[in-house]
């Protein structure tokens, strides 16, 4: 696991790259009503580029170990299937007496709610009176990560890296003494399995996995904002990493799902025929490869051309003691190139 920080570093859509989760309407990514200043402020590091994960918690309620009222907390993400662009974990968490409260303040799931909405619920979560019976904390994973994960000879797959983000999330709040006691989670595949191994890793807590959860508990609503607003944060005000291309690219990239038009066209428009796109891709989506093969020079690698056919294992191996592999036919050519035991 990662540091613990309160700002940390972690570190297709369906898991394979497939990119058929495509939605059929999202809420545009600007978040022109709330400036960066407010984003820093809260900790959040909207300044930076976006090239390791992160983990943030907003300040914590007062908690004790005699203090017998329990806290529910709900999990929920935000962008799971788009091509580009950080992938949110969130959770929220409040008291239990403070819950039906805490519902009545208008938490929906963040996709049924319009961007100034979203906007003005995340700030009311900033509240100090809210603060005092309530928190959150989101798992902000890198688009360079995603690539990472997804793309190693091992592969870490989408379902896997999310319910880890999620079990990373219920244990760091346990961690800092929050008593939960009841968590409810939208689900990552089958809801069964999925709650029973939640369950099985956290016996004393009553667990619930739920498809649609964003839209039957306020909890998981409360989390599935925060992860919303966090991820079109980021977009809003990215910061790339290659720095060259700050201020020469368009971040005209539209909500960044492969079946908006706005991101084809990005899509189209920004890549490079040699070093391909920048990092904000997440370089493991089918919709990228394609046009990375369309649109990019093909590569050849020499050694590919100059390896032993058939068993690879033998190119490494000695007959009766006698080393019969060929050298490269980089050593070969006339390079003046002598062998260091001949001097």
């Amino acid at each position: 696991m990662p540091d613990t920080r309160t700002t940390r570093p972690l570190d297709d859509d369906n898991g394979d790259g497939s990119d058929s989760m495509l939605p059929t309407k999202r809420a545009k990514t600007s978040v022109s009503d709330t400036s960066l200043q407010t984003y820093l402020s809260l900790g959040l590091p909207m300044d930076q580029a976006l090239a390791k994960s992160y983990t943030h918690f907003s300040p914590l309620p007062p908690c004790n170990g005699d203090d017998e009222d329990g806290f529910v907390l709900g999990v929920d993400e935000a962008g799971r299937g788009p091509v580009l662009g950080p992938m949110v974990y969130a959770t929220c968490f409040c008291r239990e007496s403070y819950y039906s409260e805490l519902s009545s303040l208008g938490f929906a799931d963040s996709k049924q709610l319009t961007e100034a909405q979203r906007d003005e619920l995340f700030a009311k979560l900033q509240a100090t009176k809210i603060q005092a019976h309530a928190g959150w904390s989101i798992r902000c994973i890198s688009p360079q990560d995603i690539s990472h994960y997804m793309l190693r000879r091992t592969k870490y797959s989408l379902n896997a890296l999310a319910h880890d983000a999620t079990i990373q999330l219920i244990q760091d709040v346990l961690e800092r003494g929050v008593p939960i006691t009841k968590v409810f989670v939208d689900t990552v595949g089958p809801p069964e399995s999925y709650q029973r191994k939640l369950q099985e890793l956290f016996p004393k807590i009553s667990i619930v996995v739920a498809k649609k959860a964003d839209s039957l508990y306020p909890i998981v609503s409360a989390a599935s904002i925060c992860a919303k607003v966090t991820r079109d944060a980021h977009l809003s005000h990215w910061v790339f990493a290659e720095r060259w291309l700050q201020d020469t690219i368009s971040k005209e990239y539209g909500s960044g799902y492969p079946g908006d038009p706005n991101t084809i066209k990005w899509l189209r428009s920004s890549i490079d025929p040699v070093f391909g796109y920048p990092g904000i891709i997440r370089f493991s989506w089918s919709t990228c490869t394609k046009l990375l093969d369309e649109r990019a020079v093909k590569v050849g690698w020499a050694d590919d051309e100059d390896a032993p056919k058939g068993n690879k294992s033998k190119f490494f191996t000695r007959n009766n003691g006698v080393d019969s592999r060929q050298r490269s036919k980089f050593f070969s050519r006339n390079r003046s190139i002598q062998l260091a035991s001949s001097l």
